[in-house]
């Protein structure tokens, strides 16, 4: 169906930056939305970050103003640039795709912010 692979993840100091990308590849016109996710040792997985086919685009409250979804049609990708990293952003990040076909997971890449 649909077919995921993220890359970009690595180890950075506070309040450095990262950006992660996403491939997507298989029934991509049968997307309606793809996400970030992140889990956290210990810690469910939570939503980070959405974008629709319509181009709304949701954040959660933490990572408001610090993080920016985007998504390039043309080369089938979709991004997290994430500034301001912090400890607490520390997690494995998964990329997420659904529509009526279901629903599709990367394998994720790790985040680790640490000095």
């Amino acid at each position: 169906q649909v077919q995921l692979v993220e890359s970009g993840g690595g180890l950075v100091q506070p309040g450095g930056s990262l950006r992660l990308s996403c491939s997507v590849s298989g029934r991509i016109f049968s997307i309606d939305g793809l996400a970030w996710y992140r889990q956290a040792p210990g810690k469910q997985r939570e939503l980070v970050s959405t974008i629709t086919s319509g181009g709304i685009i949701y954040y959660v409250d933490s990572v408001k103003g610090r993080f920016t979804i985007s998504r390039d049609n043309a080369k089938n990708m979709v991004y997290l640039q994430m500034n301001s990293l912090k400890a607490e952003d520390t997690a494995v990040y998964y990329c997420y795709a659904y529509g009526e076909w279901g629903r599709a997971w990367g394998q994720g890449t790790q985040v680790t912010v640490s000095s």
